[in-house]
């Protein structure tokens, strides 16, 4: 039989509806038929055999040229790229994927008016070093503000209160402290993130300046998480927020910057409100003083009772906690802990070790805050607070 073709009809093709590519078994399949067709239907051609094993290939190299159409086809939109074809997408919207960070934190230095303080450092209770900018001037109020980070890399936490020691004693400069814990760092930005804020972004030159405060905040450097509300009523609302106010929650950040962007793209007449205050100069040097919220850490203590089975290892159980603290550290700004949802990462059902779930099984799962004895009750998180857990806290029981 002579074939006359003028295509395979195997390759991947674009339509309106976008581009599409056959499977691999589809692809297998059409080759036997057509090498049968040739050479006879009663070809040996399973996979033990020479021919099979050629015509294997030949559908796999198929395969993977499709893949590669598919994936180029994709990498143009912002809502499929992926690593490196992202990164270069979303650079169109004037931003950049995130790079992993170190914790910040916000510290009050108080001295003599006037004082500069260049390259400074500070030490918290646990001896790691804090790195302030390069210049920071005590206020005619006797005081500054400024946003120090952390030397060390990682998710290094500062508690209240905690960075309390000048490491680079400077005349002029008496104490320094922070009054809010610090904003921990993070990983490098993943796609699915970097998709949220390329979508925000978008809203920059809106219509609406609730949404361009919301992008811009996103589009801060070092900014992690945020959250924006406004009182457009006149009164106090449930939240506490004053009538006709705007109030952003920003974890991460410079609070300079965060300010500045806050005045460039809030409506006029609107007041700001939270528990952190800047001072910045308009653009005729008259002082403003623009208000926001760093979130408030809540830590949350975990107690889990486990009852194992053989081939349970302590690691094992030292990855339930991990997942456990990472669920809860990945919780956005107001979120509450709800316990029913902690029992999938508590059995391991996301990531490799999924499988380990077969050593154990749940008791009990309690949790609380620090006060409070853990329950089997949620958690309720504020508009301003964070839930935030360390996994070396969290208390692991186990039974045979």
């Amino acid at each position: 039989m002579t074939l006359n073709l003028d295509t395979l009809g195997l390759s991947a093709t674009v339509t309106a509806q976008g581009i599409s590519a056959p499977d691999y078994q589809t692809i297998l399949s059409t080759i036997t038929g057509y090498f049968q067709q040739i050479y006879g239907s009663d070809a040996y051609l399973d996979p033990d055999s020479k021919d099979g094993q050629m015509i294997a290939l030949v559908a796999l190299a198929i395969h993977d040229a499709n893949n590669t159409a598919v994936a180029v086809y994709r990498s143009f939109s912002p809502t499929t790229a992926l690593g490196d074809a992202l990164s270069s997408n979303v650079k169109i919207n004037g931003i950049t994927r995130r790079l992993a960070t170190n914790s910040t934190v916000d510290l009050v230095l108080a001295g003599t008016i006037g004082t500069t303080i260049i390259n400074g450092t500070v030490r918290d209770s646990n001896g790691v070093i804090w790195n302030l900018p390069i210049v920071v001037v005590i206020g005619t109020d006797g005081t500054a503000v400024a946003t120090a980070t952390c030397a060390s890399t990682g998710a290094v936490v500062a508690l209240p209160h905690s960075v309390t020691q000048i490491n680079t004693p400077t005349r002029g400069w008496m104490t320094v402290t922070n009054h809010l814990a610090a904003t921990v760092g993070v990983a490098e930005e993943t796609d699915a993130e970097l998709r949220i804020r390329q979508s925000q972004s978008v809203a920059l030159a809106s219509l609406t300046p609730f949404d361009a405060v919301d992008g811009a905040i996103a589009n801060i450097s070092g900014v992690i998480r945020h959250k924006l509300l406004e009182n457009d009523t006149g009164s106090v609302d449930s939240n506490g927020l004053p009538a006709h106010s705007l109030c952003a929650i920003v974890d991460g950040g410079d609070l300079t910057e965060i300010a500045q962007t806050i005045r460039k793209k809030k409506t006029p007449g609107v007041s700001t409100f939270g528990n952190t205050s800047v001072t910045i100069n308009d653009a005729y040097g008259n002082p403003l003083t623009i208000n926001f919220s760093r979130p408030v850490l809540i830590q949350i203590y975990v107690e889990i009772e486990l009852k194992v089975f053989f081939g349970y290892t302590n690691p094992v159980g030292d990855g339930v906690k991990k997942s456990i603290s990472d669920y809860i550290n990945n919780l956005d700004i107001g979120d509450d802990v709800l316990l029913s949802r902690l029992y999938s990462p508590a059995n391991l059902t996301a990531g490799e070790d999924n499988s380990d779930s077969q050593y154990y099984d749940i008791l009990s799962l309690r949790i609380g805050v620090a006060g409070n004895t853990p329950s089997v009750s949620n958690v309720n998180i504020s508009y301003d607070e964070l839930a935030f857990c360390d996994a070396g806290t969290i208390k692991l029981t186990v039974t045979q």
